[in-house]
């Protein structure tokens, strides 16, 4: 073992990765994204759900009622109902994650749960069950002593509170988990394919066959994406028939959509591939790049974590991600029956990208090999 040969090696090894300004950001860029999302994200305690409030007794202690749920800051009430009808609407689009119900005889099933009756409960948490962070939030709220809430600083036993699951009565674990794996497993193949696909073509030397060539650009483009929307389609149909044979998920809403908000979720996909092969000099630095837009996507979207509990920097950004949309999309449509445009804001936020960042990949692919 000659010290001085190995010592020439590693300063070699040094230089070359401070030429790479690439490897360069992505060693101080990881661990800084890594430390920010998994701290802003990894929280499990959940705030300021959009919910509505049905109001039925219209009394002072149910408006106290009310009032005190509300400064728990678990629930942001922006909808005061009149008909219970109103709430599987908002459930079912989307505007809210939870209600509150409080029933006419309000006053007198409180007596009777003071006295120790549990046949009727005072109250009712009407629930979104297609997200199991939401399910955790109701129980939380559910366990808190009614008496507690109007009287803070009394002892009082707990109160009955009525949890009325919407979508997921049994409170399967599936149902939430397997529509977002969709999502999940889009997103790590699409971007990564197309990002070293691209860049394999210039490595190898294709690419100057295509110079040669009268393709535009944007044929280049379209024509190195296109081929991949058919892998992503068939994911698709992998994850669902698998969803259903084995976990008994169903698909309540429209198969038609589910494949059309797949559709669009795959171009935006694949869109972040292409941009990432723009800047890319090799596979290495596409991995490098594709595995850097993976934390923030999965961790950011709510498919692990409650969206409702991060700061608003956080959801700031998570609305930049495409993936943050197909979620309430595809959980949307597949566990809550939701039609396709009842979520058209999600269609028009993932459509933007894909037309902002393709639109950007475009105007950087050049044919030219420096």
């Amino acid at each position: 073992m000659n010290l001085r040969r190995l010592w020439s090696i590693v300063i070699k090894e040094f230089r070359q990765v401070r030429r790479d300004r690439l490897t360069l950001a992505m060693i101080i860029g990881i661990p800084t994204m890594q430390l920010l999302v998994f701290g802003y994200a990894i929280n499990m305690d959940v705030r300021h759900l959009d919910a509505a409030v049905l109001d039925q007794a219209q009394t002072a202690r149910s408006r106290e009622v009310v009032a005190a749920m509300a400064q728990t800051a678990v629930m942001d009430f922006k909808y005061n109902l009149t008909v219970p009808q109103q709430i599987g609407d908002l459930l079912r689009s989307g505007d809210i994650s939870a209600a509150l119900v409080i029933p006419p005889d309000f006053e007198r099933r409180l007596i009777d749960s003071s006295l120790g009756a549990k046949d009727r409960a005072p109250l009712q948490i009407a629930v979104d069950g297609s997200d199991q962070i939401v399910q955790q939030a109701a129980r939380q709220l559910g366990a808190l002593p009614l008496q507690a809430l109007l009287n803070p600083g009394q002892a009082a036993p707990a109160n009955n509170v009525e949890i009325v699951n919407f979508y997921n009565p049994e409170r399967r674990a599936p149902l939430n988990t397997v529509p977002g794996l969709i999502g999940v497993i889009l997103t790590m193949t699409m971007v990564l394919f197309t990002s070293m696909a691209i860049v394999r073509e210039r490595e190898r030397g294709n690419l100057e066959f295509l110079i040669a060539t009268p393709v535009s650009p944007a044929e280049l483009t379209l024509g190195k994406v296109l081929p991949f929307v058919g892998i992503g389609l068939i994911q698709v149909t992998v994850v669902l028939l698998l969803g259903l044979a084995i976990f008994h998920v169903p698909v309540r809403g429209s198969l038609l959509d589910v494949y059309a908000a797949s559709l669009l979720f795959i171009i935006a996909s694949l869109s972040l591939g292409v941009f990432l092969s723009t800047l890319a000099r090799s596979q290495f630095q596409a991995m490098q790049m594709a595995f850097f837009t993976f934390l923030p996507q999965i961790l950011l979207s709510g498919f692990m974590f409650p969206f409702a509990g991060m700061p608003k920097p956080a959801q700031w950004l998570a609305e930049i991600l495409p993936m943050t949309h197909f979620m309430r999309l595809i959980r949307g449509i597949m566990l809550r029956g939701a039609a396709l445009f009842d979520l058209w804001p999600e269609l028009a936020a993932i459509a933007a990208f894909c037309v902002i960042v393709l639109g950007i990949a475009i105007l950087r692919t050049r044919k030219r090999l420096d």
